[in-house]
């Protein structure tokens, strides 16, 4: 990367910041403009969790319980 380049990589991500600190700062939606900046964005389905994976929590606490019960 030559000098030239890496100066204009710092322009392009001060004038990022800098938007972003303009729309922090005069806009009444904090919370979704702060979500667009971060990229941020609720997930479209529920998580699940496989059968598999709720046996291996449940074990380890059963594990867990009996560990804390022989003390």
């Amino acid at each position: 990367m030559t000098r030239t380049e890496m100066i204009q990589a710092l322009d392009q991500e001060i004038l990022k910041l800098q938007h972003a600190k303009q729309l922090l700062q005069g806009s009444q939606k904090l919370g979704s403009r702060i979500n667009e900046l971060v990229g941020k964005h609720s997930p479209t389905r529920p998580r699940t969790m496989s059968e598999e994976g709720r046996r291996r929590i449940a074990e380890a606490q059963k594990r867990r319980w009996a560990k804390q019960k022989g003390r």
